[in-house]
């Protein structure tokens, strides 16, 4: 059985920093690219930050550009979302989502939720004072 789990969400002041992890089981984590996508009240899910199977290769989307990055340890079946300077408007629920290598070139983007095969539960990042 396939599971993605994130952790790492919370309340974090304007400016501030957190990481959020996403544990995989139940599958080979280094034949997925991996996604972080998020979803605030009454908006789309979006995708934010995502790696391809190696790691090499990421995307990164224009709002969360010079704050996001993402890594990924296979060895550990863990992707790790570093956030910092958090703003109010970061304020979502964060996914993690797997979709099998090569069935997304992330040079063009993370993509649509749809295209993805495994989803967490998400975690909720409240940025605010």
């Amino acid at each position: 059985q396939v599971q993605l789990v994130e952790s790492g969400g919370g309340l974090v002041q304007p400016g501030g920093r957190l990481r959020l992890s996403c544990a995989a089981s139940g599958l080979v984590l280094n034949y997925y690219t991996i996604g972080w996508f998020r979803q605030a009240p009454g908006k789309d899910r979006e995708g934010v930050v995502c790696v391809d199977n190696s790691g090499k290769d990421t995307f990164t989307t224009a709002s969360v550009k010079g704050r996001f990055t993402i890594s990924r340890d296979n060895a550990k079946d863990t992707v790790t979302l570093h956030m910092s300077n958090l703003k109010p408007e970061d304020t979502a629920v964060y996914f993690c989502a797997a979709i099998t290598v090569g069935h997304r070139d992330i040079a063009d983007g993370c993509g649509q939720p749809w295209e993805y095969d495994h989803w967490g539960q998400g975690t909720q990042v409240t940025v605010s004072s």
